[in-house]
């Protein structure tokens, strides 16, 4: 079985109908469970409710280093995080490829996501791009011992992602990998500690081949998965076992709807 550790569910522009066909179709691919992650703490109610019904998808909370325009305090951001429905927080960090401008309130936002991190005990979600040392420096200086996290939508180096794994946290490899010119990103994905990956979609975004160029949805983890394992050479089913294994160690507080079953 597959998870898909990384979806936007509630920007897939889809009615409620066409949602529930849109996780059928993934549930029938062998994806049981889904982690929709925030963007912004003003749409985090609006997002909860659109995936309220699914009991196999967990819910973070955080504002995007790209959504500043809707940074909010420290105390705002930990009180939404708080709430018990969150199992994670972000995604956050540094993107300095498509906002440099903003790179102070990035930071500053950065600092408060991994405080609330730290004061709950929930793992963070990372997005970095072009920030690599920076982000790096700013989790040696502001984590707590104990606190984990993912680099998720990984597209930086192997010394990246091996500083990150010193740190405890989980490297998440998207669609991105399949891509013909990814050829650095698919030496990160053969070199990587299996125990320490996890994959994802990043829907509405980033199909893998051969969805590439279309509007991405969970149900295309499994492309993602197939590619990394041949890449690997292993079977899907191993690297499926070994990232849903890892999912549930990092997001502990989502819960497995086959553990519920059988419960």
């Amino acid at each position: 079985m597959f998870v898909d550790s990384h979806c936007h569910l509630d920007r897939l522009d889809k009615s409620p109908e066409a949602l529930r066909e849109t996780l059928d179709f993934a549930r029938r691919r062998g994806v049981e469970h889904f982690l929709c992650v925030s963007v912004s703490v003003n749409d985090y109610p609006m997002m909860v409710e659109t995936v309220a019904e699914f009991d196999d998808v967990s819910v973070s909370c955080g504002v995007h280093p790209l959504h500043q325009d809707e940074a909010c305090s420290y105390e705002a951001l930990l009180a939404a995080a708080s709430d018990d429905k969150v199992v994670a927080i972000g995604e956050t960090g540094l993107d300095y490829y498509y906002s440099a401008d903003t790179r102070e309130v990035q930071v500053q936002s950065f600092i408060d996501h991994i405080r609330v991190a730290n004061e709950t005990g929930k793992p963070l979600i990372i997005h970095t791009r072009d920030a690599r040392q920076e982000t790096i420096e700013l989790l040696k200086a502001h984590l707590a011992p104990g606190t984990q996290g993912v680099l998720h939508c990984f597209t930086e180096d192997l010394a990246m992602a091996e500083a990150a794994i010193e740190l405890g946290f989980y490297i998440s490899l998207s669609g991105i990998v399949t891509f013909k010119s990814a050829a650095e990103l698919q030496e990160v994905a053969k070199a990587i500690p299996l125990e320490r990956m996890l994959i994802e979609t990043d829907s509405p975004w980033l199909a893998p081949v051969p969805y590439r160029g279309k509007p991405n949805q969970p149900g295309y983890v499994v492309e993602v998965a197939e590619f990394i394992a041949n890449l690997r050479g292993i079977s899907t089913k191993a690297l499926a076992e070994a990232t849903t294994a890892n999912f549930y160690r990092l997001f502990s507080l989502a819960t497995s709807t086959e553990k519920v079953a059988s419960a």
